[in-house]
């Protein structure tokens, strides 16, 4: 396994890698999760490039950008055993050197859920993002459902910007209690780990309501949030429950739908969601 820290060097080796190349880009402090993206590309692709990268332009001020869990050693262990040929883990000052100042923004897509409570956190993952495509040329790009709207906003990059990837989304990994894999699970103490599962819980309690004829989003927001409330440890943000496609709120739900929620569980903010729906409309 090939370790690079520079764009240039990046750009030098992706044309001597076998084609199909995939890219799995990560922030690093990998976890099962990672691991299976990696998989996907091992399956799909030729050769496989991780990427890893702490991105700052997408932490918001008092957010964890510095606290951010990282184990480069550990990292690369687990990316080696997975067979992977290039990790390409450049330096904050080799993705934006002095005098960077051009930015993507998506609209609309991102001025909803976690746009709204993270300003300018969409505009900082797209700019990364379209700069790892630039400089690693993929053509798959690999990305977990966990991160529901990050996808949805990557895919409406990829196809307006013509920037020659498919993106291939992956199931959701979790722990066998249900809780999503993060990598700011490590966060949490064992009295908060214990009960965050019940964001699954609501989820999946939705899903069935849902299955069982209920179309109002309303009633099924509010059986979610009566669960999760009664939980004392965490601190609920918000729940969606959204056009799958365009992540405008539904007051039915009458086609392919996110239920998507974030929770506060002590320092470990946590976000979720599940598709519902395919098949409708």
């Amino acid at each position: 396994m090939n370790l690079i820290t520079t764009v240039a060097e990046m750009v030098a080796a992706r044309d001597a890698l076998p084609r199909p190349l995939g890219l799995v880009p990560t922030m690093g402090y990998l976890h099962e999760g990672h691991m299976t993206l990696a998989r996907w590309a091992k399956r799909d692709c030729r050769s496989v490039v991780a990427s890893i990268f702490v991105n700052p332009t997408q932490f918001g001020p008092g957010e964890d950008f510095t606290a951010y869990p990282r184990d480069m050693e550990r990292d690369l262990s687990m990316l080696r055993k997975e067979g992977v040929d290039v990790v390409f883990a450049p330096t904050v000052g080799e993705m934006y050197p002095q005098g960077f100042s051009t930015y993507v923004n998506v609209e609309k897509l991102t001025e909803v859920l976690e746009g709204a409570r993270r300003p300018g956190h969409f505009r900082g993952v797209a700019t990364v993002v379209t700069k790892l495509f630039t400089v690693v040329r993929p053509d798959r790009s690999y990305f977990g459902q966990k991160d529901g709207q990050q996808v949805a906003v990557i895919k409406r990059m990829t196809a307006d910007l013509a920037l020659g990837t498919d993106i291939v989304v992956v199931p959701t990994v979790r722990e066998a209690d249900g809780l999503a894999m993060s990598s700011r699970n490590v966060y949490l103490t064992p009295a908060e780990r214990a009960v965050a599962p019940v964001l699954y819980r609501a989820m999946c309690r939705a899903r069935d309501m849902h299955r069982d004829g209920t179309r109002d989003a309303r009633a099924l927001r509010a059986e979610m949030e009566r669960m999760i409330n009664a939980e004392p440890l965490g601190k609920l943000d918000y729940i969606s429950i959204a056009d799958a496609e365009t992540l405008q709120e539904l007051e039915t739900v009458d086609r392919p739908a996110m239920i998507s929620l974030a929770c506060r569980f002590g320092r470990a903010r946590l976000i979720d969601n599940i598709i519902i729906g395919i098949g409708q409309g």
